[in-house]
């Protein structure tokens, strides 16, 4: 495991990602920490990271995720260099761990430069120390839940080129999600309507990972089906669901707490699962590959 996470880390050392994401970040959160904090006069770091939704850094994980995570997998795929991973005398969740911690380094490497940011700014007024360091936890752990995810979709595909654009499409939809939401038809046949397209969208990422149309098919069935007997026997179950679901997942909406000085363990507790969730994929998605 050590070996691969110090592989991944030489990557990113002797290649141009790893400087560009750290760069990029910090770029980013000292444009909007000027703006917010010394050219607004605001005594708040958590609020450069996390308000008023396009002017709040989190917007640059939409950006250099999709760049920092393509490479993870769908490049040994494509150089067939996966095989020589399949061959280590280690379990599969341990290599997956191992590239998701060097991606987790990467990460970290501009929040700890940001933990300066508050002590720099408390010179100039009153500070709140908690607020901002909750906010770049938070902060850290939004990159992680976004990084776990990018790892899985590189894992579904032998183009970088192809995850890079597949991260980037579904991590603008999360981001905008807070908008789209509220244009979404509360009645309960825009629901069904809903949870049938993810249904066949879940049976396509089964297909993905499995290459078996019919293991695909059949969950697609079982899941179609499912849905529409919940539908019959109790459809006021779908009244308002999808608006309320798409609150509840909304990634980058729960940083909005940050900014206002308090701290969501609601929301640190949903990063952690979502990127527990998706490195268990990844593993799930790289165990098929080997039986393939």
């Amino acid at each position: 495991m050590a070996a691969v996470y110090k592989k991944e880390i030489r990557a990113f050392a002797n290649g141009m990602i790893g400087a560009i994401t750290v760069s990029f970040i910090l770029l980013l959160t000292g444009i909007y920490t000027w703006v917010y904090s010394l050219r607004l006069g605001n005594p708040s770091f958590a609020l450069s990271l996390s308000g008023n939704f396009i002017l709040s850094a989190n917007l640059v994980y939409v950006l250099v995720i999709p760049v920092l995570t393509m490479r993870s997998v769908a490049e040994e795929k494509h150089t067939r260099t996966d095989q020589l991973l399949y061959a280590l005398p280690i379990p599969m969740w341990k290599v997956v761990a191992a590239k998701y911690f060097a991606m987790l380094t990467v990460l970290a490497v501009p929040c700890v430069v940001m933990c300066f940011y508050p002590i720099l700014l408390g010179s100039f007024g009153t500070m709140n120390y908690a607020a901002d360091y909750g906010a770049i936890l938070a902060f850290f752990l939004l990159g992680a839940a976004l990084a776990a995810i990018g790892l899985f979709i590189s894992s579904l595909t032998e183009s970088q080129v192809l995850a890079a654009v597949i991260s980037l499409i579904l991590f603008l939809l999360l981001f905008f999600l807070p908008l789209f939401a509220p244009m979404i038809p509360a009645d309960a046949v825009a629901s069904l309507v809903v949870f049938l397209i993810l249904a066949a969208l879940a049976a396509v990422i089964v297909y993905l990972m499995t290459k078996n149309i019919f293991v695909a098919a059949s969950v697609g069935v079982v899941l179609c089906a499912g849905i529409l007997l919940v539908y019959i026997a109790k459809p006021a179950l779908f009244t308002d669901a999808v608006p309320s679901i798409l609150k509840g997942v909304s990634i980058f909406d729960r940083m909005t707490a940050f900014s206002d000085g308090l701290f969501d363990l609601g929301a640190i507790v949903f990063y952690i699962s979502t990127a527990i969730l998706f490195v268990w994929l990844t593993v799930q998605s790289m165990e098929k590959k080997r039986w393939m």
